[in-house]
């Protein structure tokens, strides 16, 4: 069911006229607090700041992430995501977001972008890798929040192998 609510609502919003390149461009107050959301985020990802990372979710956020499970129901489910994720590491990392394009109507709103990361496994070897990631947002109590999340890779489906480098 939120699938479906979640796929109408971007529908919606691709298909509107009142969003036109132009305004798109010019940040809107919402596309703004969205991007300071995505600053945030990014800046906590590069300092492997759990509790900041998860300050950008919703509590009921909803999440298809490249790891089993199938997908994460909760901010507490997801926190334990991220934290195996950050845990991975060994010293720093880092983490930049590329290719952010935003709309919002209300309050509501999604994004897509191209996600990099690149650090040292626990193992000492080099870890480098690129992402699609899509979300949806909603503003609540004031605050923009992301309430659904959708990370992938391409995959070759003739030798079944994801990209994990992939470049337009």
């Amino acid at each position: 069911m939120r699938a479906a609510v979640v796929a109408a609502f971007v529908a919606s919003i691709t298909a509107s006229a009142a969003l036109s390149p132009v305004a798109a461009r010019a940040g809107s107050d919402s596309e703004n607090g969205i991007r300071h959301l995505e600053d945030r985020f990014a800046a906590a990802f590069n300092d492997k700041d759990l509790d900041r990372i998860m300050e950008v979710y919703a509590k009921d956020v909803f999440v298809f992430d490249l790891v089993p499970p199938r997908q994460y129901v909760g901010r507490e489910a997801y926190r334990a995501d991220w934290k195996t994720l950050l845990g991975s590491y060994k010293g720093p990392i880092s983490f930049t977001l590329n290719d952010l394009a935003i709309r919002t109507e209300g309050d509501m709103g999604y994004s897509h972008s191209i996600q990099h990361l690149v650090g040292t496994n626990l193992d000492g070897s080099k870890a480098d890798l690129t992402v699609r990631v899509s979300d949806v947002y909603r503003r609540i109590d004031g605050e923009w929040k992301i309430v659904f999340e959708h990370v992938s890779v391409p995959v070759d489906l003739a030798t079944g192998k994801p990209d994990f480098t992939s470049a337009p």
